[in-house]
């Protein structure tokens, strides 16, 4: 199991574009803590910690607020466009036992059938599993496959259900590449079409009699 990630969070009493301008110069991310029917929680946190802690989306994240622990994950990250530093982050609270749903990647392994490609179609799937153990991925084998990877394919870590409403469409394409048609035009070299025959300048023949034209 992952060490357990403990965060220090200070409640916010400072609101605003300008409040939360100074808190990113300080190096802090401001963030809202709300779920369960409580009230929010605005706080910020300490900027190097969190971006290294959310390197996994789904991080379980245990938030020391002034004192008092809760728990849990990120629900939504706002990123400057530029530099992608964290602007602001929502969390959801979470406890233990408790089933939620989230988004994870889809990693591929393995190789298609010989001759075959493969596209990935879904880059992250949505799950459900206990808030405590959520997986960073789930992995699709299309080891010697011929034809597409469907959700049904996902290895599933124990404990995580899928949570799709379609479960038809291929999280990986698999397909044999399209043949180019180039035609049946031969190659020609300069100076000749098709057929052989000289094009750019005067055949053989022509030269000859032109040339015994000018002599006459």
């Amino acid at each position: 199991m992952a060490d357990k990630i403990v965060i220090p969070a200070t409640k916010r009493t400072e609101f605003g574009k300008g409040a939360a301008r100074k808190a990113r110069r300080d190096d802090l991310i401001p963030a809202v803590v709300y779920g369960h029917g409580e009230e929010p929680i605005h706080v910020t946190l300490p900027g190097h910690q969190t971006h290294l802690a959310v390197r996994n989306p789904n991080v379980l994240i245990t938030l020391d607020i002034e004192g008092t622990e809760q728990l849990v994950i990120p629900k939504a990250i706002q990123r400057a466009i530029i530099k992608r530093n964290i602007d602001h982050m929502d969390l959801l609270t979470v406890r233990r036992g408790e089933k939620v749903v989230v988004d994870v990647y889809v990693e591929v392994t393995g190789e298609p059938a010989v001759g075959f490609e493969w596209i990935l179609e879904q880059a992250t799937v949505s799950v459900e599993a206990e808030a405590t153990h959520l997986p960073e991925h789930v992995i699709v084998d299309i080891t010697d496959r011929d034809e597409n990877a469907l959700p049904e394919h996902i290895q599933l870590p124990d404990g995580v259900t899928l949570a799709l409403s379609d479960m038809e469409s291929p999280i990986v394409s698999i397909h044999e590449p399209a043949e180019q048609d180039l035609g049946d035009e031969e190659e020609t070299t300069e100076g000749e079409d098709a057929d052989g025959e000289t094009t750019e300048g005067e055949s053989e023949g022509e030269s000859e009699e032109n040339s015994e034209g000018n002599e006459s």
